[in-house]
């Protein structure tokens, strides 16, 4: 799987970072990815951040 961001979208609210530390970092207005592509042993928190963005700015692209 591969972690992709929305710059556009992204607020840096820090809910990604808050499920998923290890692959998200938030910033003052956006977020940094820290593994754009995760192992699957992260899948579950990758999943919950990108649920739970507020501005829907986080996707799962599958490889």
């Amino acid at each position: 799987m591969r972690v992709e961001v929305d710059l556009d979208l992204c607020q840096g609210h820090g809910m990604c970072e808050l499920e998923a530390s290890d692959v998200f970092a938030a910033d003052r207005d956006h977020v940094d990815i820290l593994d754009d592509h995760p192992d699957e042993s992260h899948r579950s928190e990758v999943v919950a951040a990108v649920r739970y963005c507020p501005t829907q700015a986080l996707k799962i692209v599958e490889d």
